[in-house]
């Protein structure tokens, strides 16, 4: 069955205003927008769900951040509320502080640090301005883990987390947003590589492997299926113990 972008986009506007009638009435949505195509599609529905005014746009720099015109055209293409918060000093003082306790972040701390600074930032930005903070993950990202916990895996409601990415270009396209943020080139944002040089294989892969349980490369269907499993603790709720 062919995917009905048009339809799609219409539940989701609608899903997105009944969520905020019954958990914000009045309430504005705020996204942290990195420019690429899964951030921009959620500010626009978020535009045609609640009205462009009660959108609200944060861009995160951690230093230089090379395309940040690709987050400014997005806003300025939706007409948006933003704001432009560096968290570089942050990033530097908390590397700063864990290494005069004689703690030397690893890899994996330093990749991950700059996402968790720009949830708490997005947090701190919309419990300033009476809003609720938006999930910008989608399916294909969750089933294989590539998001960080308590980082950009996070939000209060999310829109696209049952959308591959070939839909959710599909969904992009459908709300008219520029061609140059629906098919920008994925990239992490946070070491330089692109989303498909650090997975390994193709988001086109990866998605006909979700909706069909097709692929060709057994390799690919290893390594995918490898990670689905490593990662589902991230899509569940914290365990708790019960007595």
């Amino acid at each position: 069955m062919s995917f009905n972008a048009q339809e799609a986009k219409e539940r989701i506007v609608e899903w997105i205003r009944n969520w905020f009638e019954e958990n914000g009435k009045g309430c504005n949505a705020v996204i942290g927008i990195s420019g690429g195509k899964d951030s921009s599609v959620v500010a626009a529905l978020c535009c045609e769900a609640l009205g462009k005014d009660r959108v609200i746009g944060v861009m995160m720099p951690n230093g230089v951040q090379p395309d940040i015109d690709c987050s400014q055209l997005l806003c300025k293409h939706l007409g948006i509320r933003n704001y432009t918060i560096n968290i570089h000093d942050a990033f530097k003082a908390l590397v700063a502080q864990m290494e005069e306790v004689g703690l030397e972040p690893s890899e994996q701390t330093m990749t991950n640090l700059a996402p968790r600074i720009r949830m708490s930032t997005v947090y701190a930005v919309s419990q300033t301005l009476n809003g609720r903070v938006a999930n910008t993950c989608n399916l294909s990202e969750d089933w294989v883990g590539y998001s960080t916990r308590y980082g950009d895996s996070v939000g209060d409601f999310s829109p696209l987390s049952k959308f591959t990415v070939q839909e959710v270009k599909a969904i992009g396209h459908e709300l008219n947003l520029p061609n140059e943020l629906v098919e920008k080139t994925p990239i992490d944002g946070l070491v330089g590589k692109t989303d498909e040089d650090n997975l390994g294989f193709t988001y086109a892969e990866l998605d006909k492997y979700i909706r069909t349980g097709e692929i060709e490369n057994l390799e690919h269907k290893t390594l995918i299926d490898k990670k689905h499993k490593a990662n589902l603790f991230k899509l569940k709720l914290m365990p708790v113990f019960e007595p």
